[in-house]
């Protein structure tokens, strides 16, 4: 399936095409309302999503202009615009659904699923193993995380070390049974390794006042989840 992505902001655009990606879907990403305009008179898509307020031409024109031509094509807003007034002016011009930057990204893939079906397509098969614990989610098959609206990009080592934690929420893992689970037909690092591993992991999925996961069992090893490490 084909899904049209026009938004300006690239520090979304890009992650959210890669995400979409990994779903299953193919994805074209324009940042304007003009190129966006073409390719979507031009070409066959499935879904298109699109930022209201766009250089060039807005989200709203467009997707007036498909409607004035018959097209059908599902279309998603995503846009900072917020009021009922505006909720109302989007739906009016055309658009199936609407949701109101900063979203969760969990929310923002059921909308499109959810799109998908309603217009007959089918959604890609996929066998993607999840992980959820706390706000954090980890597609394991795809090395990504997400958390508070956010995409993690995660290296290998630190999407197994994740996915082990996860797997062993609540228990005391020491130091050699990550070592073991990490590196278990490889030779294995030195032992400051895997501190420093935690300490990459913890800058990405614990960010600002988000709540701690990963917690330090001095002298033993880590306990992963929401819960505080008990004295």
């Amino acid at each position: 399936m084909r899904i049209l992505l026009v938004d300006d902001e690239a520090e979304l655009t890009d992650p959210l095409s890669r995400v979409l990606t990994r779903e299953g879907y193919t994805v074209d990403a324009v940042y304007d309302g003009t190129n966006g305009s073409e390719l979507a008179t031009a070409s066959s898509y499935d879904l298109l999503i699109l930022d209201w307020m766009l250089p060039g031409k807005t989200g709203l024109e467009i997707c007036q202009e498909l409607r004035q031509q018959g097209k059908t094509t599902p279309v998603l807003f995503l846009t900072a615009k917020d009021t009922l007034d505006d909720r109302v002016e989007g739906l009016d011009a055309g658009a199936d659904d609407y949701l109101v930057k900063p979203f969760e990204l969990r929310e923002l893939l059921a909308r499109v699923r959810a799109l998908l079906r309603r217009s007959g397509s089918q959604t890609p098969e996929t066998t993607t193993v999840r992980l959820v614990v706390a706000d954090l989610e980890l597609d394991c098959d795809n090395q990504v995380a997400y958390r508070q609206g956010r995409v993690i990009e995660l290296s290998q080592k630190e999407s197994q070390l994740l996915q082990y934690f996860m797997e062993h929420t609540g228990q005391l893992l020491t130091h050699a049974q990550i070592m073991e689970h990490l590196w278990q037909d490889e030779e294995q690092p030195s032992s400051n390794v895997i501190a420093a591993l935690i300490r990459l992991l913890r800058r990405k999925i614990e960010v600002g006042k988000e709540t701690t996961l990963i917690h330090t069992v001095y002298g033993k090893g880590y306990r992963f989840g929401a819960a505080p490490v008990e004295a």
